[in-house]
This record gives structure tokens, sequence and C-alpha cells, in this order.
């Protein structure tokens, strides 16, 4: 018998220099000894990433067949030549599509007809993957554009009302630092207009002339709104907003009436609005409700009977939101001698997240018990005691989320998105006038896909203060509740983002695999209204990692989860949460994946002059001024708090050109996790070198990322082979 010398070398992870830096701030002193990571260039520290990313690749050599399996599965599961439902602008239908084998999307068009037959209009033309479309113009090929390019993603893209030209920004680099160029849809070519280092973003005026575009200051932060006039030297291109305060963040849009460019100044907790008239750009921004009012609100223009209006969803007087209707003149006034007329009134159990206008109706999205919906109501009567009451399409599904998807400002239909943890994406018209939904594609899963073979169902666990936290179980409907199973408990819990009920083609080889997936919808997310919010920002934030703790003890206590069988799972400020989580109950997990962790948060927020640093301070509070807010934050940041205990195998995932959350803080993380363990668990780490915040760029690179961690999560918890089905139904 041969023995394979190579199967008896224990991998050695590479050594982490030792570099003693002191942080002082409020008569307090941090010694940091892997602050060196943070010269990115440095060939010491290029060469420390290669060899983690070798030391990773040796630990989890074992689970390779298992990653490709899985990456097998999703790519078989997948419908790779596929389309999207075209989309009606002006006189085209839009639609991307796919092709099998390819990594990008490619952006199409064809002409649309003007019968005066509504009904037919905006019916979008068949079309069917694989087939070619009669008078196709393909506008953009992103699989020619990344040829030969280490990585590649398009930041925005905007088409003049006439047709003619295409603007669009593309990323090479992975470090959301576009470029913009504009393409003539007649002839193909391209104009020899280029701007550098925009932001997301970016839009025609009305006239085509010119394009508005943002641009992101020395910390990552957009501050500015420019307009480039084309056939211009980018040398002159007019900064039409700039904000100073290194708090707020900058946007834009140009409204749906395409009259106005609506730029939107705010953090988490108020905002405002400054608006362009695009008739008379000359005449300057004014300013609707300015930020020393402290009212968080959105803005979009629109005209009663002639007079110019404006729909606001605020939060003046109601936590989770309402909508009022003002007339425009009522802004030069003092806030208290306004007339607003309620709208939407607010209520206590319904989160209003914006509206959207047509020419006929208002658009709502609302968020109630959880669940993100949309609601229609008329202009007609509008603020009026002949206002009608809103509308809501009907699914029949308990966790479900329907979005707008596409609401043109002269249509007569709305496009929705609908998906469910077990119904794959849907794509619906639904017709204003009368309300009918008409389904226009269900993604294909491929492979005999039947949902009744999975189980998803609301659980609440409750917390240590009493809280009920609603969790999100998905599972193989054949589990016996026997307390045998693994479980992979995934969340976020940050700026009030909510994970809503979404299907994932890539989690099915977690659930074949008998793994139950669940989702944590914390403290600090939006899922249960402005106050769930509240309750895990700031110097509530513990909440968000004590709630992910109480949740797991939940799942073991149910029945249904072998205590030993739990991975966990968070990215960004869910991998700070996964930090978080290691430090106060690392018994609890038997492996942890940290994606792109925000895990050195401290460190990060106290330096003003890193990507997005001031920006935080709304989320997490102000370390650098206000001791108490350091000192809170000091008890749970992931880094000031690993200790001597035996924690998880653990793999942090990260990207070199990452600028939300810098390689520097997962790279800390773990040397500091590996020189302090008590334990023999592998702690990983692994760089994409080329990546950005989302990891490499491509679908298939995607799905190998996604394979990558799934695989290390199945691979903890003992599930590695997927499951028999069962003759006998379960439920």
């Amino acid at each position: 018998m041969t023995v394979d010398a190579t199967a008896l070398v224990v991998p050695v992870p590479p050594p982490a220099r030792k570099v003693p830096h002191l942080r002082t701030h409020h008569g307090d002193t941090f010694v940091d000894s892997y602050e060196w990571m943070r010269e990115k260039e440095s060939p010491e520290l290029i060469d420390y990433l290669k060899r983690e990313n070798e030391y990773t690749d040796a630990v989890t050599r074992d689970q390779e067949p298992l990653r490709e399996a899985i990456f097998n599965e999703i790519k078989d599961r997948t419908q790779e030549t596929d389309l999207s439902v075209p989309a009606r602008k002006k006189g085209w239908w839009y639609y991307s599509r796919t092709e099998e084998g390819k990594q990008y999307g490619i952006q199409c068009r064809v002409a649309a007809e003007d019968t005066g037959d509504l009904g037919r209009d905006w019916t979008p033309p068949e079309v069917v993957a694989g087939r070619p479309v009669p008078g196709e113009q393909v506008l953009l090929d992103g699989n020619e554009l990344a040829e030969g390019k280490p990585f590649f993603s398009l930041g925005g893209m905007s088409v003049t009302e006439d047709g003619t030209l295409l603007a669009y920004c593309e990323d090479n680099a992975g470090d959301e630092r576009f470029t913009l160029r504009i393409k003539d849809l007649g002839t193909g070519a391209l104009l020899p207009d280029e701007v550098p280092n925009i932001f997301y973003g970016l839009s025609f005026s009305p006239d085509g002339s010119r394009v508005y575009y943002t641009v992101v200051d020395d910390s990552w932060r957009p501050y500015q709104v420019r307009a480039h006039t084309l056939g211009t030297p980018v040398a002159d291109d007019v900064v039409v907003y700039q904000e100073d305060d290194v708090a707020m963040w900058t946007g834009f849009e140009v409204s749906a009436d395409r009259t106005q460019l609506l730029i939107s100044i705010g953090c988490s907790e108020y905002s405002e609005y400054r608006v362009l008239d695009l008739s008379r750009p000359q005449d300057g921004l004014t300013t609707l409700i300015p930020r020393d009012e402290r009212i968080l609100y959105d803005a979009e223009p629109l005209s009663i009977g002639g007079v110019p209006h404006y729909l606001l969803t605020h939060d003046r007087g109601a936590k989770n939101s309402m909508v009022s209707l003002v007339a425009a003149a009522e802004f030069s006034r003092p806030l208290a001698e306004q007339a607003w007329t309620t709208v939407v009134p607010h209520d206590d159990d319904v989160r209003v997240n914006g509206v959207a206008v047509t020419r006929t109706h208002l658009v709502l999205s609302v968020r109630k018990d959880t669940i993100e919906r949309v609601q229609v109501l008329p202009l007609a009567g509008l603020g009026t005691a002949d206002q009608g009451l809103p509308t809501e399409p009907d699914f029949d599904e308990e966790l479900f989320t329907s979005n707008l998807a596409n609401a043109e400002f002269d249509s007569p239909i709305i496009r929705l998105s609908y998906a469910s943890y077990l119904t794959p994406p849907r794509v619906y018209d639904y017709v204003l006038e009368g309300g009918s939904l008409e389904l226009r594609k269900e993604t294909e899963v491929r492979g005999g896909y039947d949902p009744a073979d999975y189980v998803a169902e609301r659980q609440w666990a409750p917390a240590a203060d009493g809280t009920l936290i609603p969790l999100s179980v998905v599972r193989r409907a054949d589990l016996a509740q026997d307390g045998t199973n693994p479980a992979v408990v995934y969340a976020y819990g940050s700026y009030e983002v909510s994970m809503d009920p979404a299907f994932s083609i890539a989690r099915l080889s977690l659930l074949d695999r008998g793994i139950i997936f669940v989702t944590a919808h914390i403290r600090g997310g939006g899922e249960m209204g402005r106050s769930w919010y509240e309750q895990g920002k700031k110097l509530n934030k513990k909440n968000t990692f004590t709630d992910f703790v109480d949740a797991t003890t939940h799942l073991v206590t149910s029945g249904w989860v072998d205590a030993g069988r739990i991975a966990a799972m968070g990215g960004s400020a869910g991998g700070l949460l996964m930090g978080a989580v290691a430090n106060l109950a690392p018994e609890k997990y038997r492996a942890i994946v940290a994606q792109v962790p925000f895990v050195d948060a401290l460190t990060t927020i106290l330096d003003p002059e890193l990507p997005l640093s001031a920006l935080e301070w709304e989320e997490w509070g102000n370390p650098i001024t206000d001791p108490e807010v350091y000192r809170y934050m000091k008890e749970y940041t992931p880094y000031e708090n690993v200790r001597p205990v035996a924690y998880p195998r653990i793999a942090a995932v990260t990207s070199y050109n990452d600028t939300r959350v810098l390689y520097v803080e997962p790279a800390k993380w773990v040397a500091q996790l590996r020189e302090t363990t008590t334990g023999t668990e592998p702690i990983v780490l692994k760089t994409e070198m080329d990546g950005g915040h989302g990891g490499a760029s491509g679908r298939y690179s995607r799905w190998r990322d996604v394979a990558w961690d799934y695989a290390f999560a199945a691979d903890a918890v003992g599930a590695t082979e997927v499951l028999a089905r069962s003759t006998s139904s379960v439920e």
C-alpha cells in the first residue's frame, strides 16, 4: 500500500508579523498589533494575502468535490440562456438576455408599435430564450466589454428620450469607480465623450444634450452632482450641487414626469431635497424642506389641476412615515405655516417605504406584517374627500416579496416583481384601471424542481428581553422534527435593511442536503418598521447580536435543529454580526462564514478619512466626539473583543479592491483570532484579489463564490450528501 506523503502534511497558516500600534481615544488606549496590514500596496502585505489564500486552499482542499457539486447543481438548475420581460420606454421595448457559457448579460431592444389600442401597445412582445428576436438591436454586450479585463460591472445606463443615444458606465477594477461613455445607437460608434471616476447612476436631460452623474470624494462618499454637456471637454463639466457635510450622502434622479432634477442629500435620520427645473436650469436649485428641520423625507413632483405639487413620504410626526400632498408654493413659507394634506396617514403597523407616480396613479411601497407589498391609488381626487382607497394585488403565499419593477409615467400598466422562498421570481403586469394582474414570466428552475418538496414558515424566537424575533425557516418537507437536523442561520440586521423572502437556486443545494435554512429578522433591520431599526442601532446595537444568539437557541428548543450542527452566515454589516456572535457565543456554532465582514468597525469609524467612515455616525454613533459611544462600541466590536476561548471554524471572505469594507478588517481579525483562540478549528482568510464588495464579477464566478461559502458551512455541519427523497409525505 502506497501512502501519499502530501496527505500527511498539516497545513500551517502564514505567520502574521506583530507591530504594536497604539490607538488612544477618550483616555483609553488599544494596542493594535496588525494595523500594519492597512498598507495595501506593500509587497509584504500582498505576499501575506497570497499565502493566506494558499493556506485556505490547503485547509479546504477536501471540500473541492462538494464545491464542484454545488456549482454544478446551481448551473444545472439555471436556465442559462434566458431573457427578461421587455419593458417599454417611449418607442422601444428594452430587455436583457443571457447566453449559455457566457458570464455577462446582453442589453437589447426592439421597436414598439403605437396602434391606439392600449392593451396591445403595452403588451410586451413574446421573446423566447434561444430564439432570435426579430428586429433586435444589441445595445451593450457585457461579454464583449469584459473581454481581457480582470473585472467588469455596469454602474448604470440611460437612453435619450428619442432613443438615439445610450450612456453607460463600467468598472474594471471592482473599486466601484466607473467610466462614463456615450454610444450612438444609430451607428454603434462611441462618441469621444468619456468621463472617468464617476459613481453609480446617470441620466440624460430630457433634451438629450447633457448627462447628469455623481462623483465621490476621497472617502468614497458621493458628494457632487455634475452635468456633462455632450461634445464639450470633461474639464468644463458643471457642478450642479456639492455637499460638504462629510456625514451626508448625495444622490439624484430625474422626476417621473421628466420635468425636474431631484437631488437628495441625507443620512439615515434626516434629509433635504434640492430641485432643478429642467426647462430652466439657469434658474438654479430650490430647496424644499431644509435639513435643519430634521425631517426624513422623499419628494416626487406632480401637477394637480395644473398647479405644481409635491408628494412627500416623510416621518414628520410619523415614525413609520406617511404621505402628504403639498403645493410647491408652500415651501417658500416657514414649515410651521405650510399647508400639508394627508394622502396616506401614519399607521403603527405599516411602514411606508416610498411612492412612485404615473400620469393617472400613485403607487405605494409599504411593509406590513414584515412583508413588502405594492398598493395603488388613483390620482383623481387625491387629498380630497373624493380620494379613493388603495388597492393591492392579491397573492396566496404567507411569506413573499412584491416590488414595483417599472412604472413609466404614461403607461396604463405597472410592472411588478414577485418572489417567495418557494416560488421562483415572477414578473407581473398590473393594469391600473381595473386592477387585473397578468403573469408575464416565471423564472424556470430546471432539474425537476417542485415547490411541494419544501416548506417555508414563520417562527418567532423569544429574545432575552421578551421581544419576539421573526424567523423565516425553509426546509425539505420530508425532514423529521427529531432534533437531528443541521441548520444555517443567516442575518444582516443594520441600516433598516430587510432580508425579504426571495427565491434562491443556490439555497436548494443546502436544503437538499437536509440543512434547514433560517433567516433571522433581527433588530437593526427594517422588517418590523422604523422602531425595529431604532432598537438595533447606536446605543441599542447589542440587541442585534443577542437577537441572533437567542434565535439560535430557539431553533434548538424547537425540536428541529441539532445544537451541534449549526453554521452562521452573514456579510458586510452582517459580517460584523458574525464577528460579534463568535465572541458572544462561540460554543453555539460549528462554523461561521463572514462575508466581507465589517469586523474592525471602531478603527474605521474613528478615522473620518477612511472610506464611508463619517457616513456611519448615524448608524453606530460618533465615537470620535462621544465617549459613551466609544465605550459602547468597544464592548461589542469584534476585533477588540477576541478572547481566549475555543472558536468554531471560521472563514472570512473578502476582496482586495473592496471600497466599502476594506480587506484589512478581516485580515487583522483572522490574525487576532488565530493568536488568541484556545481551540483547534481552522480559521481561514479567503481574498478575491480582483473582486469588489460583491466578490468576483460574472455569474459563473459568483456561483463558484457561493458554492465555496456553502460547501464550507455544509462540510462543517456534516451535510455533504444529497438526501434521498422520502416516498411518504410528512406534511
